[in-house]
């Protein structure tokens, strides 16, 4: 444990914590994975699918979170038009396809949610809200949580969250940080505001509790490399790569799940996953996973209540 979380800092306290570093991972004892608590599998499946919608408001009137052309001359412009509107028409067009796809096939989904599309893009939250789709705190615009001028961390998080809970009547439990970025203190911000589990920390394939000054937070699977973001905005690859990485991680799941159970989270962007030269590989996938006797899908809450119900959170 790290010798801020250890010291009693009060429980309130948005101070810098201090990290031990003789502990790999600040917050989540190492460990192998297979060697964590026994764990039964979902009686729907060894292998819980989690499909993660990630519903972002870009600010026109701000420098655009990713690009997908680059500025002449080397000079970023505002208003960016092109970049702008590469995610305006995943709003527009590539939402609608992702909610027909898993609809249709009788999915449950999750939504990584910046608050302000509540505001900005009010039918493509009702859409989510009437499917039924659990939704997962991520800020209120898309900006990293130390990259918003005006607002503390902690005055985000909570908009964000109280606005989510004032559409949908029920306060997200779920958090993904906006580029998955956090600072020293949104594990404690995040748990003071009553979340119970976090996203960002990409470390195995089945829950952890992470330590936090404010108690015990569920470090939950999420994934970096079957996430159309990776493979498609920052690594360029050509359609077809983010099924075959598909194809192979459950091939490999499939025989590691007879003894322990696994989560596969699946990052989708509308403006990536939704255009037309890759939803038909959307599409193989999801009937792939949907072939596999092992699988079953699950929202995030749903897999959280899975954990926690065979391993409740420590005493610290």
């Amino acid at each position: 444990m790290s010798s801020a979380l250890a010291s009693g800092s009060p429980a309130n306290s948005t101070s810098s914590t201090s990290f031990d570093t003789d502990m790999a991972n600040p917050r989540i004892p190492y460990r192998f994975s297979n060697d964590g608590p026994a764990l039964k599998a979902a009686p729907e499946g060894a292998i819980m699918v989690h499909l993660v919608v990630n519903v972002e408001h870009w600010q026109f009137e701000s420098s655009m979170p990713r690009t997908i052309i680059t500025p002449p001359h080397g000079k970023e412009t505002v208003p960016d038009v092109p970049n702008f509107s590469w995610a305006d028409y995943g709003m527009r067009a590539g939402l609608p396809r992702l909610l027909r796809a898993i609809q249709e096939r009788g999915l449950p989904a999750s939504t990584s949610f910046n608050a302000g599309v509540i505001n900005a893009y009010p039918h493509a939250a009702q859409a989510m809200h009437d499917a039924g789709w659990e939704f997962i705190g991520h800020g209120v615009h898309q900006k990293s949580l130390n990259h918003n001028q005006g607002e503390s961390e902690e005055s985000l998080i909570a908009m964000s969250l109280d606005m989510i809970e004032r559409f949908t009547g029920q306060r997200p439990r779920g958090w993904l940080s906006p580029g998955l970025r956090e600072t020293h203190d949104t594990p404690e911000l995040l748990k003071k505001q009553g979340v119970d589990y976090v996203f960002d920390w990409v470390v195995d394939d089945v829950p952890s509790w992470m330590q936090t000054r404010n108690g015990p937070l569920l470090a939950m699977p999420y994934n970096l490399e079957i996430n159309d973001s990776i493979v498609y905005a920052i690594e360029k690859h050509t359609s077809d790569e983010m099924y075959e990485r598909l194809a192979r991680t459950l091939a490999l799941f499939e025989r590691e799940a007879t003894s322990h159970p696994r989560v596969l989270a699946i990052g989708l962007h509308p403006h990536l996953i939704g255009v037309p030269h890759r939803f038909a590989s959307f599409e193989r996938m999801l009937d792939l996973l949907m072939k596999s006797p092992q699988v079953c899908f699950k929202t995030g809450g749903q897999i959280a209540d899975w954990y926690t119900a065979q391993v409740p959170a420590p005493n610290v």
